[in-house]
């Protein structure tokens, strides 16, 4: 069993540890025109026909691009959607533009992205916090549950991230395509996404069972040990009463041994 924990801890090591690549793969796409972070951006649109846009734009974690993830703009923490229009927006779709990120964004698109942003964030900074955990996991029950209640927490934030992403970006690609502009998801941002979800899932339930693995070897090992400890009943009576009558024969032994001693003092004294 011990050995089996430790396969289930070393088997959610890799999990997690490819679950923070995928999200740092996402988190830094567009920082470098290499790939697959030239390839990773939530959504591609042909925005040459709004005022103020790149002909084509790619929403990324931190950026809106060019074609190719080229031609990328400042970084900006939660970036508002209508960023790719920055200046202008004729021509954009109505349900997308509004008061929010200087004009640019409706109060629906503004903050699916805004929170959706930074659960994501949690989620990859949980998930750290639960592979440093769960290397204790290799050797230890109690590693092992921590690190699925620290990993439980870094999915649920990571589960509400990766979820109103998904739906701002697949609601933000019909209201383009309503209106008549080409537009597609990117199927690497979601892959890598929703493969890091799948990860930490599998990752914890590994921790899981490498804990339940754990105890019931501990339970076994108690219940061989009451066994060795129980009377056996059998032959002449229980290994504590064999215990008892053997002691007792022992002084039984001794104080004869003393009486014909005495005895013998006294005959040679007469």
């Amino acid at each position: 069993m011990a050995m089996m924990r430790s396969v289930m801890g070393l088997t959610s090591l890799i999990l997690i540890g490819a679950a923070i690549v995928f999200m740092f793969f996402v988190v830094l796409s567009g920082v470098t025109d290499t790939t697959p972070l030239n390839k990773t951006y939530f959504l591609r649109a042909d925005t040459s026909s709004i005022s103020s846009a790149r002909p084509v734009s790619q929403w990324t974690y931190f950026y809106v691009c060019g074609q190719g993830n080229t031609d990328c703009g400042k970084p900006v923490p939660d970036l508002p959607f209508g960023y790719a229009w920055v200046g202008g927006g004729q021509g954009a779709p109505s349900s997308l533009t509004g008061s929010h990120g200087k004009g640019t964004t409706s109060t629906h698109y503004y903050y699916l992205w805004r929170f959706g942003w930074v659960f994501y964030l949690m989620g990859l900074f949980f998930a750290v916090c639960a592979f440093f955990v769960s290397l204790l996991a290799v050797c230890s029950r109690l590693g092992s549950y921590i690190g699925a209640v620290t990993l439980m927490t870094a999915l649920f934030f990571f589960s509400l991230g990766a979820s109103l992403m998904t739906a701002e970006f697949v609601q933000a690609r019909n209201r383009f395509q309503s209106n008549g502009i080409n537009a597609s998801l990117g199927r690497w941002a979601f892959g890598w996404t929703w493969g890091a979800w799948a990860a930490m899932f599998l990752a914890m339930i590994t921790l899981c069972l490498g804990g339940a693995l754990g105890g019931e070897s501990r339970r076994q090992r108690k219940r061989d040990s009451a066994m060795h400890t129980e009377p056996a009943v059998g032959n002449g009576g229980s290994r504590g009463f064999n215990f008892y009558r053997n002691q007792r024969k022992r002084r039984e032994r001794g104080s004869f041994a003393e009486t014909e001693s005495q005895r013998r003092v006294k005959d040679e004294y007469a």
